[in-house]
């Protein structure tokens, strides 16, 4: 089951440390990208969006709560851009499975023991 995967969050993210501690011990090599320090592009977001959809975006988030109407009103790919921190972590992609969060139904799906 396991393999090579990207995953895209936030390195100081807890939720993001945990998801890599715990896929790295079940096997899986991680291409990690923090998209605050190595932001992504207008494509990328763009490609995640698509991906992922509107999930994408954590509207349960403090950023999400401190943002006014208008910034809601964007597109995700333009408040991504905006506010990179805005991101559901950590986003997966591992081979054709997108998945979001660190949920028992995410470990379950990477063989990982909940």
């Amino acid at each position: 089951m396991a393999g090579n995967l990207k995953m895209y969050g936030l390195a100081h993210c807890s939720t993001c440390q945990k998801a890599q501690a715990e896929l790295e011990a079940a096997g899986w090599t991680i291409e990690f990208r923090d998209v605050k320090t190595a932001p992504l592009s207008a494509a990328e977001w763009a490609t995640l969006s698509d991906e992922f959809g509107e999930k994408l975006v954590n509207r349960a988030s403090l950023t999400w709560r401190g943002m006014s109407e208008d910034e809601r009103a964007q597109t995700p790919v333009q408040m991504l851009e905006a506010k990179p921190s805005l991101i559901k972590r950590p986003a997966i992609a591992a081979g054709d499975q997108r998945l979001l969060g660190w949920t028992a139904n995410v470990k379950r799906a990477l063989g990982v023991a909940a």
